[in-house]
């Protein structure tokens, strides 16, 4: 047999013992936190066709796709990303309801990344969706569900950036940018490429004052003071009211008794172009991206036919395992007793009944054969 066959592919790896046992933990407390709030469980497929992921939906880039065939021909894709398979199964099974759903979900996504970035190809998620509210106090649910879960599971050092996708929409519009050149712009600021910005700008020959408006959304961030200086930059509806919105969500946080949690960055654009309002990211110690991302994308369901706001969440669980090392906060799930049971030929009948009646009383027992205790 090669060798070659032992070792998993680039990108992915193997989890087992302990290490999976504490995944698991922290999965279980996450999820438990969500039903706290009255999240119900979901489960979408882990490949959907091509155009639940396509480019005019706003998510991942098609070459960051695992794509195949199936025998009809139809194109197929592992999910990268699960925000538009809920909104998918939201707009087919509750397309008529009313009343706002409160969806959380946990599993793999699968993104065909280059080996050079050091990120894994499989990774697993857990977040929420909450379809059919539009509200700032549904923003601050979402929020408040976030910050209130990761302290369950012992984190206490993170802080979450929020954004305003419409505020920068706001004034590229103001500036007459056209929708390649905002696209193209939101991807500098969003990675936080000052100078790529700064150059983009200056061969699209935007005038100022926007020239330096749009470059300062890359600085903007911080407390209360970073909002006032933003009203001062733009003189449209969109903008203002975004920093209005953001303004009365500080207000629903505090009420919450999150506030301290939370620092404004109008410069926070993410690359899914589904967002559309508020936008969020939650960062902490020893670990070199975000561990939780999240916004609200209130026109995605209407790709399916389903004209419905939303909101949500995915937390990044690989990245929230490594935070919780890098700050050495334990997590240790209930030990489990596992008791072991030797037989041998002559008394079979007898420990078999031994061990039925011990997991029939729910406890953990193994059944193990005399000749194999010297191997154990």
């Amino acid at each position: 047999m090669s060798k070659q066959l032992l070792h998993t592919p680039e990108g992915v790896r193997d989890i087992y013992g302990n290490e999976y046992l504490r995944k698991q933990e922290v999965e279980n407390r996450l999820h438990a936190y969500m039903h706290l709030y009255g999240y119900e469980d979901i489960q979408t497929p882990t490949f959907e066709f091509f155009d639940v992921f396509s480019k005019e939906i706003g998510t991942t880039p098609s070459r960051e796709l695992y794509k195949f065939f199936d025998k009809e021909g139809n194109t197929l894709v592992l999910r990268p990303d699960f925000t538009p398979s809920i909104a998918r199964c939201a707009a087919k099974y509750f397309c008529d309801e009313l009343i706002p759903l409160r969806f959380c979900y946990v599993g793999n996504t699968f993104t065909n990344t280059s080996n050079l970035q050091g990120k894994l190809k499989e990774s697993t998620q857990m977040g929420a969706e909450l379809i059919g509210d539009s509200s700032v106090e549904a923003d601050a649910e979402m929020i408040s569900l976030v910050v209130k879960s990761l302290q369950d599971i012992g984190l206490q050092r993170f802080q979450i950036s929020i954004g305003e996708v419409e505020y920068f929409k706001g004034l590229c519009e103001e500036a007459g940018l056209n929708e390649e050149t905002e696209m193209n712009l939101r991807a500098c600021i969003s990675g936080k490429n000052y100078f790529a910005a700064q150059e983009l700008l200056k061969e699209r020959d935007v005038n100022e004052p926007y020239n330096s408006r749009l470059l300062k959304i890359a600085d903007m961030f911080g407390n209360m003071c970073s909002l006032s200086e933003a009203k001062t930059m733009v003189n449209n509806k969109r903008s203002l009211d975004a920093i209005q919105r953001l303004e009365k969500l500080n207000e629903v946080l505090k009420a919450y008794g999150v506030a301290e949690y939370i620092s404004f960055d109008l410069g926070l654009l993410s690359k899914y172009k589904y967002y559309t309002g508020v936008v969020f990211k939650v960062y902490t110690y020893g670990v070199g991206d975000a561990i939780v991302k999240g916004g609200r994308y209130d026109n995605l369901l209407s790709q399916f036919g389903k004209e419905s706001p939303a909101v949500g969440f995915c937390m990044l669980i690989d990245n929230i395992l490594e935070a919780l090392s890098s700050q050495k906060i334990e997590v240790v799930p209930n030990p489990v007793s596992v008791q072991k049971i030797y037989y041998n030929q002559s008394n079979f009948s007898e420990k078999l009944k031994e061990v039925q009646k011990l997991r029939n009383q729910g406890l953990a027992a193994v059944f193990i054969s005399d000749e194999s205790r010297g191997n154990g």
